[in-house]
């Protein structure tokens, strides 16, 4: 089992950044394909980018690609999002998810194949 536990939110205003950053513990975390997903209020829960065991193959949801990069360090047991050029709508809950898999290359969007779930950290931009 590994937990998760996501920090870095917060509100900026539009045109700015934050890093999100995902802590595991547990298992070990190069065994897991990992994604972040987002929740906006009285939406669902949406695919954002998801990123290999090895970090080596990343994908992106088309809505944050260019502005969005995910990066993972194994060595730190963390997963990384930057946000650049923040717009309002990018306010959300965002979520780490981790999945097992013994597939090195293997990237996933698909939020019900995710094993575990981090707590979630707001991310607010304003206009």
């Amino acid at each position: 089992q590994v937990q998760l536990v996501e920090s870095g939110g917060g509100l900026v205003q539009a045109g700015g950044s934050l890093r999100l950053s995902c802590a595991a513990s547990g298992r070990t975390f190069s065994s897991y394909a990992m994604g972040w997903f987002r929740q906006a209020p009285g939406k669902e829960r949406e695919f954002v980018a998801a990123i290999s065991r090895g970090g080596r193959n990343t994908y992106y949801a088309d809505s944050v690609k260019g502005r969005f990069t995910i990066s993972r360090d194994n060595a730190k047991k963390t997963m990384y999002l930057q946000m650049n050029s923040l717009k309002p709508e990018d306010t959300a809950v965002y979520y780490c998810a981790a999945d097992f898999t013994g597939r090195s290359d293997y990237v996933n969007w698909s939020l019900s194949d995710y094993d575990y779930w981090g707590q979630g950290t707001q991310v607010t931009v304003s206009s």
